[in-house]
């Protein structure tokens, strides 16, 4: 770029581009890890507290999801107004302190507002990432580069059910919230000190940085307003009812079902994750490149609508069947469907916002997405294996996950709908962005 300046120079430098993505990608690990650490820990807290299968899924579910879904729109709000960084880094603080804290509740009640505060903190997260991320990539890398922001979720959950299965083999449960949660500070302290915030919109040139943020309302009547952006939320947000029933059940699955402690199923959790990155990787990086070859926007839309109707039968496969030379394969294709989601969803979340809105189109699409995904799918599973329970025993639980699973085919339904309607909302963006709006 001729006569940039330094700022520019270095915001246009690829290898500080692939930096910031790393710094940011280490602070979404954390984010799972300690998100994640509870359902790792259901088996031991349950003994422990003498609580019922529907009173766990309230704890790992909605205890998380309100908080983290009522406080994400006003802190992507403060995002959008302020600095990113600032908010992120903030954020990753409140919610390690948090997480350590889950190690000193002495019953239900105090688990439960521990729990509450982390979701507030984790509520900072991804809006203000995903708005760095698309003020560094211009719309051509932006899923790509979304999807590999997303692929901290298997990594980091892979990490969290390692660490936390055998922490609490050696330590116990409470030692492994603060285990999992103090380190977290570092990396709040690494955002603040080494991520520079970019100009809003640079990645879509000059024309299209806006002069002033939106009022809330009108950004919220925007985003409601686009059918592909309601459909798109409304699919990720029942895809996540049985991506959240697996990640906080999971654990307890294998220890009730196929008789490991928490130690080993620690282990076999953390390896399917690590396979689901493939997914998180390749649901973006195909959603880029099949669009891009046929010069159709609506292949962000119809990725993660395929993956999640070919998903259905390897759930059954993976919870059913009671030989795990069956349930392990089953399991890692499963994990590698499930995962494809991510890339395509967000992307299409901020090329609908225009620029001054993206860090609040996510926090939009992760309100539906969470309120209904995080709320609903640990605490109906939890209801359906207590029904089940008379009847099956400690297999309720495998038919309560397959039982959840199905939403997955309504999910398909929705990315399906709001392909029909995504080039137009796109045509609609574009001529906003380039109005300065």
């Amino acid at each position: 770029m001729s006569g940039a300046s330094a700022s520019d120079k270095l915001l246009d430098n690829p290898t500080y581009k692939g930096y910031v993505v790393v710094v940011l990608v280490l602070g979404y690990i954390f984010n799972v890890i300690d998100r994640g650490v509870l359902g790792v820990l259901v088996e031991p807290i349950k003994a422990e507290l003498q609580i019922s299968d529907t009173a766990m899924g309230l704890l790992t579910g909605l205890s998380f999801a309100l908080f983290y879904s009522i406080m994400g729109v006003p802190i992507a709000r403060l995002a959008d107004r302020w600095s990113r960084v600032n908010v992120l880094a903030l954020a990753i603080m409140l919610w390690s302190v948090a997480t350590a804290l889950c190690g000193v509740a002495w019953n239900y009640l105090t688990l439960f507002a521990a729990r509450s505060a982390t979701g507030v903190g984790e509520a900072g997260g991804s809006p203000p990432s995903h708005a760095l991320i698309s003020d560094y990539f211009p719309m051509s890398q932006r899923a790509t580069a979304l999807a590999v922001y997303a692929m901290s979720v298997p990594i980091g959950t892979s990490i969290g059910n390692f660490v936390s299965g055998w922490g609490n083999v050696y330590f116990g449960w409470r030692e492994t919230f603060m285990l999992v949660g103090l380190p977290g500070l570092l990396v709040a302290l690494l955002v603040w000190l080494t991520v520079k915030e970019p100009p809003r919109g640079y990645s879509d040139g000059p024309s299209a940085r806006p002069r002033q943020t939106p009022p809330f309302l009108d950004v919220f009547r925007f985003l409601l307003t686009r059918r592909s952006f309601m459909h798109m939320s409304l699919a990720a947000a029942l895809h996540s009812v049985v991506w959240y029933a697996g990640s906080n059940w999971n654990a307890a699955f294998f220890i009730r079902s196929h008789d490991m402690n928490t130690g080993i199923a620690g282990n076999y959790l953390a390896v399917f994750a690590l396979i689901g990155a493939i997914g998180s990787f390749t649901g973006g990086f195909l959603a880029d490149r099949v669009s891009a070859r046929n010069d159709d926007k609506r292949w962000y839309m119809w990725v993660p609508g395929i993956a999640c109707l070919i998903m259905v039968p390897f759930q059954f496969f993976s919870y059913l069947s009671p030989n795990l030379a069956i349930v392990v394969p089953a399991f890692s294709i499963m994990v590698v469907l499930a995962s494809m989601f991510f890339g395509p969803s967000f992307a299409v979340a901020q090329s609908i916002a225009t620029v001054r809105m993206r860090a609040v189109s996510t926090s939009v699409l992760l309100f539906i997405q969470t309120i209904i995904g995080l709320s609903a799918g640990p605490f109906l599973v939890g209801v359906f294996s207590d029904l089940l329970g008379p009847r099956f025993d400690t297999d309720s639980l495998r038919f309560a996950l397959a039982i959840v699973g199905l939403a997955n085919v309504w999910a398909a339904l929705h990315y399906f709908l709001g392909a029909r309607t995504y080039r137009e909302d796109l045509a609609e963006t574009a001529k906003l962005n380039a109005a300065g709006a």
